[in-house]
Formats: structure tokens, sequence, C-alpha cells
């Protein structure tokens, strides 16, 4: 099955609250109505993760279609016009991030009941060839990261190939994608030996410095819908 990932970004001046809502009862509406969607979930940041200010997106948007063309098709059509044009009432647009993405599934945990969604926005370390970065994330950090037991799921979601065949270079590499049963879970996660071992990893395939992320809750607006 084909997904494609959104990072959401709300209009400037636009209150969170008031975006979730939108994202929510609004404009979920417009894309439950593309045609051959099989799955559509969101991912709202929460809202104590801005106490201290901006955050780097607010959300994540996931769809999932039988195939790339169906996705291709159902943008292209009535419905899908409709959805895009409704954007422009509550984020902004050009600060949007369409991913299409090949995943892989490191820990294939079940997700539980209010489970948060921890996000991180991946880019390949600076002068490291693309196939070497991809290959170490899945082959040697993901086996590594799988060991911090507070994992509930553990998705890494890397670009699609095919993004890469233009001229202009994506502005997201992948996103990291971890569930934890709550966010006291995950910070006890990360006093563990493993979770320092693993931080220390991403010096070799991650720029300098921690990731970009948020923490979110996941709304199904969309369940699994077989064809």
């Amino acid at each position: 099955m084909f997904k494609a990932s959104t990072i959401m970004k709300r209009q400037p001046g636009m209150a969170v609250e008031a975006f979730q809502n939108y994202w929510l009862n609004e404009h979920a509406a417009y894309a439950g109505k593309l045609p051959g969607l099989r799955r559509y979930m969101q991912s709202h940041a929460l809202l104590q993760g801005y106490r201290k200010g901006d955050l780097p997106c607010d959300g994540l948007s996931e769809m999932w279609f039988d195939t790339r063309q169906d996705w291709e098709n159902a943008l292209a059509s009535q419905a899908g016009q409709a959805m895009l044009a409704d954007l422009h009432a509550f984020t902004k647009p050009d600060a949007l991030i369409v991913m299409p993405i090949e995943t892989h599934v490191v820990v294939d945990g079940a997700i539980p009941n209010g489970a948060v969604k921890n996000i991180e926005l991946v880019n390949c370390r600076p002068g490291m060839d693309l196939d070497d970065f991809r290959a170490y994330w899945k082959n040697v950090h993901g086996p590594l990261a799988s060991g911090i037991t507070a994992i509930r799921r553990y998705e890494q979601d890397h670009l699609a190939r095919a993004e890469y065949d233009g001229a202009k270079q994506p502005p997201l590499d992948g996103l990291a994608i971890t569930w934890f049963d709550s966010t006291a879970s995950m910070k006890q996660g990360a006093t563990t030996p493993v979770y320092a071992e693993t931080r220390a990893d991403e010096a070799n395939f991650l720029p300098d410095g921690h990731l970009p992320f948020i923490i979110t809750t996941e709304h199904e607006i969309v369940p699994l819908v077989h064809a």
C-alpha cells in the first residue's frame, strides 16, 4: 500500500486550537471524500508542546492508497481539488511538505489506546551519500533504537526514492515515528543507556544537533478500508 504524508503548518497568526479544530472538524470532511482513499490519519501536536514557543510544524497528515497513481488521481479529481483549495483556509500552503513515503517497520508493536506519537523530521548528514544514509538509518540505527523498551511501535518513513529525480533537493529525507504509552513513558525511556547510545549514533548519519520533532496524538479519520 502507498502512503503520502504531509507536514502541516498553520496560518500565521492562527491559534493552535483553532487550527486543530478546523483540521479535524472541517477539513477532514474534504479529505475523506477522496476516491480510492484507504486510510487517513491526523496527528496533532500536543498543546503543552507550545509552552516554550512555536514548533517546527503543527501536525502530520497521512493518507494511504493502493498505489501512487491512485493518490495522484485522487488529487486531480474534483474532490481532490476541493480539498487542496480548502488548505488555504487554515494552513500556510508554501510551508506544507508533501512526502510520498516508503515505510520500514522497525518495531512492529500494537499502538496502545491513548498513546503519544513522536515524529522526528529527518535529513541526511551533509556530504553523506544518500543511499549510504538510507541503508545506515534502516540497517544500523533502526535496530539500535529498537532496544529502547519504552517504544511500542517504531516506523521509519523514507522519502520515496523517485522524489530525488528532479533538480530541486527535497526539504526532508524522511520521518522517524515512534509511539509510547505516554509522555512520561517517553521521558523514562530517554534516561536509559540504550537511548544514550542511540542518540550518540546519530552523528554517524544525521546533521549535527538534535532532530526537529513534535509529540502528537493521533486521530483516525478514515479507518483502514480494504479494496
